[in-house]
């Protein structure tokens, strides 16, 4: 299962909860593995109120120098690369009862690092035995 998301800026925060939740409705038990299909954007699981989504695109900003990395000499991009790499690709949650079980203000964040752009997402969903 794959979908796209298309990003705004080039740091930007987008919830993407209920794309998943679409994914794997017809799940009761299981797992559920969402990979982002790119090496400048990020997945996490946090908050996705405004206040904090913008207070999360600030403090991705801080992560790395905007320059001044080798890897700019080939696109310009490296503080991008450098940002997802401490965040990360990928998020799993348990599927209980046909719905994500995710905590009660918890919500599945994509996180841009070099946008704006169109972003590929997979979500596979491994049901329980």
């Amino acid at each position: 299962m794959r979908f796209d998301v298309e990003t705004d800026g080039q740091i930007d925060v987008v919830d993407i909860t209920d794309q998943v939740t679409g994914e794997v409705a017809a799940i009761e038990t299981g797992i559920c593995t969402v990979f982002v299909h790119h090496t400048t954007a990020a997945l996490s699981i946090n908050e996705a109120e405004p206040r904090l989504l913008n207070d999360i695109e600030e403090f991705v900003a801080t992560l790395s120098a905007p320059d001044g990395w080798a890897h700019d000499a080939l696109d310009g991009n490296a503080d991008a690369h450098l940002r997802t790499s401490l965040i990360g690709r990928s998020v799993s949650i348990p599927i209980r009862d046909g719905e994500l079980a995710l905590g009660t203000w918890q919500s599945i964040l994509l996180i841009e690092c070099d946008g704006p752009r169109k972003r590929s997402v997979s979500v596979m969903a491994v049901t329980e035995i």
